[in-house]
């Protein structure tokens, strides 16, 4: 039996894409809007490395603790408007680091931050999978291409700010109150009902980007699945590796082992989030094309000799080449790894989204931290030989992805 499909998505539902979308891009800002201060925060604070590094991991850590918390939000409040609450407290946090005047405050404040940005991803990326059940098509791909979209205009806007000499009270203020309109004026137009809307599966082989019929068996995970989800864990971990390594190291790097401007240090990970939104924003038809398989592949291929090539050879030009092309090769990783544990058998219906989604954050919780304590030792170039290996760790763990579908 099949289910007939619109050949055109209604106008709720496009509305509704719109509105996901929106709540993506806002995500991506926010943080964005904070990490280049991250250089004056270190020494108005005087952080060491190895201090710096645990300070930032308060954000991972805190979204590690809350994880699990999310599914619980999404069921007393519906997805959409988690997402949102999340957004607004993500806002204040970031805006009370920004300000604060210790390490404790610091922490503390990227602890809340990272708290309820965890609820804001897993509950827009819940509410992103119900539009795409509507769409009838994989479309997740585009919502995290949005946030790397927000992510680079976040940057920018930080960058900015920094060049017209504006405080970090009041950039970060500005953003805040911005990205709390936008994300409730998208909660108008978000899909309403129950979350629990998923339409009945539809027999056949599915497509190259992994939709296909779930088994309508038991929800009782076997030992494959079990070590399925390991891997897919895995898979995340890494591209969240090489997003940490940007988010918490570029700029340093540039500004400090390379010496360039506090400005011109902004790109590497503007440049980083911008080429994986590029990733993103083709990936549909790059798995389409050839499948998750072996898109992967070449993808941890690519960060792994891009930023590998730019350590060996440290210029400000090629470090920043570096980071885009880590970027451009995690692009798909996160979202293919998603949507690949939400479709596992036997499990049930989102278990293996929030499972990847908690996890996953190991990554961000044990990568500052880690690299600080290596560049302490010996120099954050050989920390930053995080992302080469996370390149290397998809392309070998690549093999429990789909291959192409004829």
């Amino acid at each position: 039996m099949t289910v007939d499909t619109p050949s055109r998505p209604a106008q709720a539902e496009r509305r509704a894409r719109a509105a996901v979308a929106v709540l993506f891009f806002t995500n991506g800002a926010l943080f964005a809007n904070l990490l280049p201060r991250y250089p004056q925060i270190k020494a108005d604070l005087d952080m060491s490395n190895a201090v710096y590094g645990l300070a930032v991991a308060a954000f991972p850590a805190g979204a590690l603790v809350a994880g699990l918390a999310a599914g619980a939000a999404i069921r007393r409040l519906g997805s959409a408007r988690a997402a949102v609450t999340g957004t607004l407290l993500t806002g204040a946090g970031i805006l009370a680091a920004g300000l604060a005047d210790s390490v404790a405050l610091f922490a503390g404040a990227l602890f809340l931050a990272g708290a309820m940005d965890s609820v804001t991803d897993v509950a827009q990326n819940a509410h992103g999978l119900r539009v795409q059940r509507r769409y009838g098509r994989s479309i997740i791909n585009s919502f995290h291409a949005i946030w790397s979209i927000g992510a680079v205009a976040g940057g920018s806007m930080a960058a900015a700010a920094i060049a017209l000499g504006l405080s970090r009270g009041q950039h970060l203020t500005f953003s805040a109150v911005v990205f709390a309109i936008a994300a409730c004026v998208a909660l108008r137009f978000c899909l309403t009902g129950p979350e629990n809307d998923r339409a009945p599966e539809s027999d056949g082989d599915g497509d190259g980007d992994g939709l296909v019929k779930r088994s309508a068996g038991p929800a009782v995970p076997g030992r494959r699945t079990v070590y399925v989800l390991a891997a897919l864990v895995l898979i995340a971990t890494a591209g969240t590796l090489v997003e940490d390594a940007g988010s918490s190291w570029a700029t340093l790097y540039l500004s400090g082992s390379l010496q360039a401007s506090i400005t011109l240090a902004a790109f590497g990970y503007i440049a980083l989030v911008g080429a994986q939104f590029v990733g993103r924003i083709i990936g549909d038809r790059l798995v389409d094309r050839f499948g998750q398989r072996t898109v992967a592949r070449a993808g941890g291929l690519i960060a792994a000799a891009g930023m590998g090539l730019a350590l060996a050879v440290p210029t400000v030009p090629g470090t920043i080449l570096g980071f885009a092309a880590a970027g451009f090769g995690v692009a798909t990783l996160v979202p293919a790894a998603m949507h690949e544990a939400d479709e596992l058998p036997g499990l049930k219906p989102g278990s293996g989204l929030a499972i990847v989604s908690w996890l996953m954050r190991l990554g961000f919780l044990a990568s500052p931290p880690i690299v600080g304590l290596v560049t302490d030792a010996t120099s954050l170039r050989a920390g930053l030989l995080v992302v080469p290996l996370a390149g290397l760790l998809a392309f070998l763990l690549a093999g429990v992805l789909r291959p192409r579908h004829r």
